[in-house]
């Protein structure tokens, strides 16, 4: 056979083996990270108000309850409210094993001691802000298939303005260039043991990574960035709720329009 009319089954080969790994399914635990202060929310905790009739964090939880690439949902909270989870399994209807842990101080703690949390069998960790309730099951399944794939994967989002950086004093340092800027949202998904590892390397170095994908940075293992939705913000000061109350209820006439056309 030539190597011309061999090349297309070489291609046909490749892609059949990228798409078998794909379809991978490998033990993945989501970590929900739920201990912050919530200090530029009014009236509370901001895991626990309530957007649309359910708490913020029961939306997060009940979204990677529905995914088929989880098997476990760890929730890392503060102390005083790990006794309000007892009753979300039965009152949201969580089928997946749900096991809620103490915090720590900084948000890098709290996820080091999810990830101590997780099963023997875990294989990859997804790591999620539990703010950050409008996460929908292809985002989830979108970035846990990028991290089997490239071991380490991120949900982040192209930037549509121009990002400065800043100098101490407020004035500009340099503009990055657009065309490679990207926002970095959760999930945030790694092999498990990588991760782990990352974090007690944080943790003795004393390196405070911006976010989780960061501490693997630290370490020089390559992430991939796994195109977001702009819809996937996190509540965290009042006006968010304005955009994330107007999002659902899109998406509520939306489902309802496409049930009426069926």
């Amino acid at each position: 056979m030539s190597e011309r009319t061999d090349t297309p089954h070489k291609i046909a080969e490749v892609l059949r083996a990228i798409a078998g790994k794909m379809d991978k399914k490998y033990f993945t635990s989501a970590i929900i990270l739920a201990a912050g202060s919530s200090t530029r929310m009014k009236g509370g905790s901001k895991q626990f108000i309530c957007l649309e009739g359910m708490p913020v964090v029961a939306r997060t939880i009940s979204e990677f309850d529905k995914s088929e690439c989880i098997d476990e949902i760890i929730v890392v909270a503060k102390k005083d409210e790990i006794p309000l989870y007892e009753s979300f399994s039965e009152k949201y209807g969580i089928k997946t094993p749900l096991k809620v842990v103490e915090g720590g101080e900084t948000r890098q703690e709290s996820a080091r001691l999810g990830s101590d949390a997780v099963s023997p069998k875990s294989k990859f960790v997804a790591i999620h802000d539990g703010a950050r309730c409008l996460i929908t099951n292809e985002l989830i399944y979108k970035v846990c298939h990028g991290a089997y794939l490239h071991e380490a994967a991120i949900l982040a989002i192209k930037a549509i303005d121009t990002i400065k950086l800043g100098d101490k004093n407020a004035f500009i340092d340099s503009t990055t260039d657009r065309k490679h800027t990207w926002q970095a949202q959760t999930p945030q998904v790694f092999k498990t043991n990588a991760f782990r590892a990352a974090t007690y390397v944080a943790r003795d170095e004393k390196y405070e990574g911006t976010d989780d994908a960061s501490l693997l940075e630290h370490l020089r293992i390559p992430v991939k960035l796994v195109e977001g939705s702009r819809e996937n913000i996190k509540i965290t000061e009042p006006f968010d709720m304005m955009f994330a109350e107007a999002i659902l209820r899109a998406r509520l006439e939306k489902n309802e329009g496409e049930v009426a056309v069926k």
